[in-house]
């Protein structure tokens, strides 16, 4: 089943000490004052922090559902077309770009549990 607005917003409101902060087209999501992921409800469309190996495994394997967004200090940010992901991944890549921002202590109090 294809994802929606609502299923991500739901999946971040699951993680441990998310801020957000809405601007004009997009809203960024935070952990700790610093961004893990960005929403853009124009195009249906979220943005997600991963390592460099991923956002380019991510792409190269699924382009229609994937797309380069940048890199920055050693991580690469995705593009993910909602309607076109699951759930259950989803909540995998946004669980590893909050993740890959939170602090450590809070990454070890939550472990390896998903939202769902």
């Amino acid at each position: 089943m294809p994802c929606e607005i609502a299923d991500f917003l739901d999946l971040v409101a699951q993680l441990p000490e998310v801020g957000s902060a809405d601007a004009q087209s997009w809203t960024r999501f935070d952990v700790s004052g610093r961004a893990f992921g960005y929403l853009w409800p124009r195009t249906c469309t979220v943005g997600l922090k991963q390592t460099i190996v991923e956002q380019l495994a991510l792409v190269a394997e699924r382009p229609d559902v994937f797309e380069v967004q940048f890199t920055s200090g050693g991580f690469g940010w995705v593009v993910v077309y909602l309607e076109r992901i699951e759930r259950d991944e989803l909540a995998e890549l946004t669980f590893e770009a909050w993740r890959l921002t939170a602090p450590e202590s809070l990454v070890d109090l939550r472990g390896d549990e998903l939202p769902s």
